[in-house]
């Protein structure tokens, strides 16, 4: 019996930026742009709930480098939900099975939209390389995703 316990842990990035919701949620939904903030060819994505769509990065061990999502919930310029499922069993650190939520929200505010990014799921110490390395990239995909909005203005 091992005496390890699991934590789960989420990965949060607010920002404001100076940028309309539906700017915002432009540059989150349309498939060119996708591609260019998060630095992943996207595959099948649509804003309708059951969308099963998907990204591609590194391959690791018996991991493909597919990351396999699904539309879970889609609310123009407020809210977007999806899973996001990659890895694999017996892959340890990079590569490990992945089973989380990415969780987009477009806040309305004096300054433009508050853009809150909540990536939750993450079973420690099993997710623990996922955890680290995406807590630092998902705050670059915002930056990402603002540079972007603001080419859009």
């Amino acid at each position: 019996m091992s005496d390890v316990k699991s934590a789960t842990q989420e990965i949060v990035v607010d920002e404001v930026f100076p940028h309309a919701p539906e700017t915002i949620w432009k540059t989150l939904t349309t498939g060119e742009l996708i591609g260019r903030w998060i630095l992943m060819p996207a595959t099948g994505f649509a804003t309708v709930a059951g969308t099963h769509f998907t990204f591609k990065t590194t391959c690791a061990g018996d991991w493909d480098g597919v990351i396999r999502c699904q539309v879970l919930e889609a609310v123009a310029n407020q809210r977007l939900v999806y899973s996001w499922k990659s890895g694999d069993a017996a892959n340890v650190g990079y590569g490990a099975a992945l089973d989380t939520i990415v969780t987009w929200t477009l806040t309305r505010v004096e300054a433009g939209t508050r853009l809150r990014l909540v990536h939750s799921g993450f079973v420690l110490p099993k997710n623990e390389t996922a955890y680290k390395n995406m807590s630092d990239g998902w705050k670059k995909v915002v930056g990402n995703v603002a540079a972007i909005s603001g080419e859009l203005n």
